[in-house]
């Protein structure tokens, strides 16, 4: 088995197929030859360089995000105290702009705006009809060209239900606020949000029918996916050398405790209020929500399932409430603060959490290592952004935006990057693509390289 093949293996089993990490065992001696000549697509030393762009909703409290200063010695804000340890491992950005989500012509409907042209640098047509119409997102662009490497050319994750038709803001479809990406000027990726789905999809095998039965049958026995595969766990144990060892025990004590988180939720899937069920098999707590799907998104880059990855945390316009951290009201709402001070504490109260989201997601990325001894986190590149600045006035410029991981070795980070005023963030996107060898004049209303990276 050539490796190519092998660092895609799967231990089979009665329904069940566990992709694996990356094993040193399995290394060729010239690891980039595997990449078709596509040396770019991976590190220096043959890992694969993965993608991923996070979306975070509605914007900031501007006072509470800006950092002071420039360079590396810049000071973090109030925000960013989450991962402020980790600030040698990211990128700050100031003045970024998406300027289709601007209103131009076509009135209200910024949170739709700010969704839609995020990933794609496109003005969305104003429609709530069937004629939609947007442009190929970043991460479909990177997949076009290296995702025939990997399981699946692309994963999309949401913490929202899939909305592909209907009225959203100010007669936009929803189409344009609940997909992040889009494989075309009219067609969007659907994400999904249901962590049992996205576990059998990364460990499942076979056709639907053979995934239904093997469910089925789990579901009779009350055995998990790894209880079919063990035995042949322990087999592939003895071909491998002693740190892959360690690291295959690692790994599927790190699967079934995912597995164990995603079974808890099927089992407390209810929220606190009876009247308004969840949807099946998803946490009714936001944060554990969040958070198993981020842990998805770690293993499909952990086994080089995908190297490409968009997640949509919430849709921008959320009105979620968040209780369980003693904010009530409404994210839409108090984004709309006019300078309430209550309403400002509150906004940067769920800024506060999903910054620590952020700092989950970089502490596991840090946390797996590959055969060459760095972190995923320093094969990756990761961008995490909103597509407005201050929700109140809808600014789509001076965009709040990090660029996590080091892209092997290929961006120097822990530095506030001050682009020119006004720079199209899309020139960011023509960057980061050059870093995993995908080159391309333009993408969007880009108008060159974004000089400050690098």
């Amino acid at each position: 088995m050539d490796f190519h093949s092998k660092r895609r293996h799967f231990i089979r089993g009665l329904g069940a197929a566990i992709s694996l990490p990356i094993f040193e065992t399995w290394l060729p001696r010239s690891a980039s030859a595997t990449n078709r000549g596509r040396e770019l697509a991976t590190t220096d030393t043959g890992m694969p360089l993965r993608t991923a762009f996070l979306y975070k909703p509605n914007g900031v409290n501007v006072e509470k995000w800006r950092p002071a200063g420039k360079g590396k010695a810049y000071q973090l804000n109030a925000t960013h105290e989450p991962y402020a340890k980790y600030r040698d491992e990211f990128n700050l950005f100031s003045n970024l702009k998406h300027e289709q989500g601007m209103p131009g012509v076509d009135g209200g409907g910024d949170h739709a705006r700010a969704n839609a042209s995020f990933l794609t640098g496109v003005r969305p047509r104003k429609t709530a009809g069937a004629d939609i119409k947007l442009g190929i997102s970043v991460d479909q662009v990177i997949a076009n060209q290296i995702g025939d490497l990997t399981r699946f050319s692309s994963l999309e994750l949401s913490c929202d239900p899939v909305r592909k038709s209907g009225v959203c803001d100010s007669g936009y479809s929803c189409a344009y606020q609940y997909n992040l990406s889009w494989r075309s000027a009219t067609t969007p990726m659907t994400p999904e949000s249901n962590p049992r789905l996205v576990f059998e999809r990364l460990f499942g095998a076979g056709s639907r029918d053979e995934r239904t039965k093997g469910f089925e049958l789990r579901n009779e026995g009350q055995r998990s996916i790894l209880d079919f595969v063990m035995e042949d766990a322990k087999a592939l144990n003895r071909q491998l050398g002693r740190n892959d060892q360690h690291k295959l025990d690692e790994y599927m004590s790190g699967v079934r405790e995912i597995e164990r988180r995603v079974e808890k939720t099927e089992r407390f899937g209810l929220p606190e209020n009876p009247g308004i069920p969840a949807p099946q098999d998803v946490p009714d707590s936001f944060e554990e929500h969040v958070r198993l799907m981020m842990d998805m998104l770690v293993l499909a880059f952990e086994t080089d399932s995908t190297r490409v990855a968009s997640f949509l945390l919430s849709h921008d316009g959320t009105n979620r409430s968040f209780n369980e951290i003693g904010v009530p009201e409404g994210h839409h709402s108090l984004s709309h603060h006019q300078s309430n001070p209550m309403k400002l504490d509150k906004l940067a109260q769920i800024d506060l959490f999903y910054s620590r989201q952020l700092a989950y997601f970089i502490e596991q990325m840090r946390s797996k290592k590959d055969p060459d001894g760095k972190s995923l986190l320093y094969n990756s590149q990761v961008v995490w952004g909103s597509g407005l600045e201050d929700p109140d006035r809808h600014q789509h410029y001076r965009l709040p935006v990090i660029q996590a991981g080091r892209a092997g070795g290929k961006i120097e980070t822990g530095s506030h990057l001050v682009a020119p005023v006004e720079t199209p963030m899309t020139n960011l996107f023509l960057s980061l693509m050059d870093k995993v060898g995908v080159q391309e004049e333009r993408i969007g209303d880009s108008t060159g390289r974004l000089g400050v990276l690098g």
